[in-house]
């Protein structure tokens, strides 16, 4: 009879395996390597996994998981102004240590570009915020089933997390965030 499974393991492991991808990415991620950090095996890594690309989709998850947990216990008050509760979501999101979140972000989604079958919940990454970012912005919303509105402040923030990311010139991309603030705030609807 084989070892029983033990979930409180596979649990610990996926929070070790994920603080690992973190800090070191997904490049190249071999599982002896990782098993080595993890002080376990690539056997036990597959046991309680199934493959490496489970392994992978649940380490991406839980990345994911994190950083929603995260946002929402910094969202700015939604009763401040439109450039308030920008500014609030991007100082959290900018800051030094969401650099790990933000790099593998971006290296998860330029690898599924060009290999669109490894991350099959990709675009869960995307929609995962409307239902926050919707609330966060309702008085610059059209309504309880707008997605235009999260997809455009998903996209800006994002795009200038890269940016940030590429340049390091956070300056600018600040005065590119206020000068969205600005457009978000011209009329009532938002932008439509």
């Amino acid at each position: 009879m084989g070892r029983p499974a033990d979930p409180a393991r596979r649990e610990r492991t996926l929070a070790r395996a994920t603080d690992y991808v973190l800090a070191h990415g997904l490049a190249g991620l071999s599982l002896r390597p990782l098993a080595a950090a993890l002080d376990t095996s690539p056997r036990m890594l597959l046991y309680d996994f199934g493959s490496k690309q489970e392994l992978v989709a649940a380490v991406l998850a839980e990345a994911r998981r994190r950083g929603a947990v995260r946002l929402a216990e910094h969202l700015p008050p939604r009763t401040g102004s439109v450039q308030e509760r920008l500014h609030g979501i991007w100082a959290w999101i900018s800051a030094d240590e969401r650099a790990p979140f933000v790099r593998l972000f971006f290296e998860v989604h330029a690898d599924g570009l060009l290999h669109p079958e490894t991350y099959p919940d990709q675009g869960k990454a995307i929609t995962d915020w409307f239902d926050t970012l919707r609330a966060t912005f309702r008085d610059v919303s059209t309504g309880p089933d707008d997605t235009v509105t999260p997809t455009l402040v998903m996209a800006v923030i994002r795009g200038l997390l890269f940016d940030l990311t590429a340049t390091g010139d956070r300056r600018r991309t600040e005065r590119a965030l206020e000068r969205f603030a600005e457009l978000m705030s011209v009329s009532p609807g938002g932008i439509s």
